[in-house]
């Protein structure tokens, strides 16, 4: 099982900008704040970061300084409109051509120049979506994360830290978008995710395997 250091990094939505500015709060954030003070289990640690909604801050600034210390990270993010948590499976290069709350598009709409078209986590996400199915838990297998800072940081993260990472969407509003409801069902969850990675997975950080 997992010992050393989760990382929950969650996309922090400005006040006036971008496509998340309907809402007063992020759940996500929210979620991450509260899995944070009721942890995981004695042998992790927990570590929450907010990242901008920003195509040059969020990998560039926050999220590679803040990897370079992790074994495994876990992205969350709002999904608008879904009843349920999406595990996503994949991150994807290309195709950015929303602007972000800077009004910047990436160079090319691409998230890291000569990178491969996409990259997959080393969570088999499908497997794991039809376990929590078995235990009654509203879950969504996921492809495709929108093409959005949400995609682009998940394909940054996945990049730099040879897939040893996952995004993990949860519903926007709704009765399912509240604390109470999200951290028991995101501890599910991470758990069952955590207890897919081998130990061997887990014996390098990104900074190491950078090297």
């Amino acid at each position: 099982f997992f010992e050393n250091k989760l990382f929950l990094i969650t996309l922090h939505r400005y006040k006036w900008f971008g496509p998340f500015r309907e809402y007063l709060v992020n759940p996500s954030w929210q979620a991450a704040q509260g899995l944070e003070k009721v942890g995981l289990g004695e042998n992790i640690n927990i570590y929450i970061k907010e990242v901008p909604v920003s195509y040059i801050k969020s990998p560039q600034v926050d999220l590679l300084t803040f990897l370079c210390d992790s074994q495994f990270a876990i992205h969350l993010g709002i999904a608008p409109g879904s009843r349920g948590i999406s595990l996503e499976q994949t991150g994807k290069n290309h195709g950015y051509r929303d602007r972000d709350v800077c009004a910047f598009c990436p160079v090319n709409h691409c998230c890291i120049e000569g990178g491969s078209d996409r990259l997959d986590s080393i969570i088999d996400m499908r497997s794991l979506s039809k376990d929590l199915k078995q235990m009654g838990l509203e879950v969504i297998y996921s492809r495709d994360a929108g093409r959005y800072l949400c995609d682009f940081v998940y394909y940054c993260s996945l990049h730099h830290d040879h897939g040893r990472a996952a995004f993990i969407h949860v519903p926007a509003s709704g009765s399912m978008a509240t604390p109470e409801r999200l951290v028991p069902l995101l501890q599910t969850v991470i758990r069952a995710m955590l207890n897919q990675l081998e130990p061997s997975c887990l014996t390098k950080s990104i900074c190491q395997s950078l090297k």
